[in-house]
């Protein structure tokens, strides 16, 4: 196996990179990026990831960083910020603008017993490593009967509400949460996304990790001692006796926002957070739903063939008698992303989810 300065190596033959200088391995080190103490801190999405990323780096030297622009410029959001520079840059690499080469790097990685973690600069450039991702990273465990593991984290930063420009805002969970193999999740707080990422590393299995962008700079509570839940686990959010909403990152706290709006109406909402969309945990939702006797499903992505589509009809095949209503469906429109100044009319908002709502309550 070869050592940490060899794997840097690998990567700048692959890719064509030239890694930074080492500025020490960053064993045993506290970088200024990690949350050391204990307790509870108040911090935005982008810092715990950070935090997180800093603790996977320093609990384990196998565990390397890869990425455009993730040096130190700590990428375009600033996520793997002062990482390179407490961590070296053997640890965290920038590489070319090749997400295909990207990916097979980690793979060759992977193999040799690294657990790379790679960051997609924004969503819609994820698709020069589909190949990769979908017929090697997802099928090499099953193509070698289990003798080889592929602990390959992607980070992809996803979804609206930054008004940018095509390919920079798109919600493309769906073609990975069909695939076999591979792991998917997305956290909607920062305490989520501090222990998140660390469980995805640790995970042998390759995992999709999809931050909604647009939630990296809210703040919120981070529990630095306990995750209190599982990586694949769902929950109950907020509790509610009329109408069951469930979404996953940044569309839960707009659930959030639709559920107070409405108890002012006089109805009462239970969110569910998703948290995983491969594999799903059903249970904390069907057990919602047979609570409340219906269902309303939100996403950013298109309506069709998503993962709201498999929610609703696993939904309505397994709570069949509990339900009231048909489900609901609230969602991006089946149509290209559109320019940034029309953003707020294609992406599902609290009118659009109360709208929903309120089909679901008028059966």
């Amino acid at each position: 196996m070869t050592d940490t300065l060899d794997a840097s190596a690998a990567v700048s033959a692959a890719t064509g990179a030239t890694a930074p200088a080492a500025a020490g391995d960053g064993a045993g080190a506290s970088p200024a990026s990690l949350i050391t103490g204990g307790g509870v801190r108040t911090i935005p999405m982008a810092k715990a990831l950070n935090a997180g990323l800093a603790a996977a780096l320093a609990a384990d030297q196998k565990v390397l960083l890869m990425g455009e622009d993730i040096g130190p410029l700590g990428g375009v959001f600033r996520v793997t910020e002062n990482l390179q520079r407490d961590f070296g840059g053997h640890r965290v690499i920038d590489t070319p603008l090749a997400e295909s080469g990207i990916v097979g790097t980690a793979i060759g990685l992977a193999m040799r017993g690294y657990r790379p973690v790679c960051e997609i600069q924004f969503d819609g450039f994820i698709f020069p490593g589909f190949d990769q991702i979908t017929t090697q990273l997802a099928k090499l465990t099953a193509r070698h009967e289990g003798s080889l593991r592929m602990p390959v984290v992607i980070r992809v930063p996803y979804g609206g509400h930054i008004g940018a420009v095509e390919h920079h805002q798109e919600s493309p969970e769906a073609y990975f949460a069909h695939t076999p193999g591979l792991r998917l999740v997305s956290p909607a707080t920062p305490h989520d996304a501090y222990w998140m990422i660390q469980e995805a590393i640790a995970s042998d299995d390759p995992v999709l990790f999809f931050e909604p962008k647009s939630r990296y700079w809210p703040k919120g509570p981070v529990d630095l001692d306990s995750s209190g839940i599982a990586l694949h686990a769902s929950r109950v959010v907020r509790r509610g006796t009329d109408v069951t909403v469930v979404g996953h990152g940044a569309m839960v706290s707009m659930l959030l926002d639709a559920a107070t709006l409405a108890e002012e109406e006089g109805t009462s909402i239970e969110v569910v957070d998703l948290r995983s969309l491969s594999p799903i945990d059903y249970e904390p939702l069907l057990e919602s739903v047979r609570r409340t006797g219906r269902l309303v499903v939100a996403q950013e992505a298109p309506g069709g063939v998503s993962v709201g589509s498999e929610i609703a009809a696993t939904v309505s095949e397994r709570a069949f008698f509990s339900l009231e209503a048909p489900v609901i469906r609230v969602s991006g429109f089946d149509t290209p992303f559109p320019p940034a100044k029309l953003e707020g009319a294609y992406l599902p908002d609290v009118d659009r989810i109360l709208d929903g709502v309120d089909r679901a309550l008028s059966y």
